[in-house]
């Protein structure tokens, strides 16, 4: 039933103690949020129906897919709001590894 947002919550309490930095929970989420869209790339596009139905199934297409099942109402918009400006600061931190990486 709640079983997608315990275990995200779960996984970004055990983030938070671990690593202690904003940018590990930042990264976290990018990292979930890739990889749940991945997996609803695959079920949509893999020809098997038995994995595509046990992908569509148990796991959610993305955050914000989760916060919409569980939400609604201004507290929706906050929680999406608060989603895209973790997402832009990750596209922060991408832009700043990336200078910092490039090599002409």
């Amino acid at each position: 039933m709640y079983i997608d947002l315990i275990i995200l919550i779960a996984l970004i309490v055990v983030v938070i103690m671990f690593f202690k930095r904003f940018s590990s929970f930042v990264f976290f989420i990018a990292i979930v949020d890739i990889l749940l869209r991945i997996l609803t790339f695959i079920k949509d596009n893999i020809p098997l129906q038995d994995v595509s139905s046990l992908i569509g199934k148990y796991i959610p297409a993305s955050i914000p897919a989760i916060i919409a099942k569980y939400t609604d109402g201004i507290f929706y918009t906050i929680v999406v709001w608060a989603y895209v400006i973790i997402m832009a600061i990750f596209l922060s931190y991408i832009i700043k590894i990336f200078w910092k990486k490039k090599k002409i």
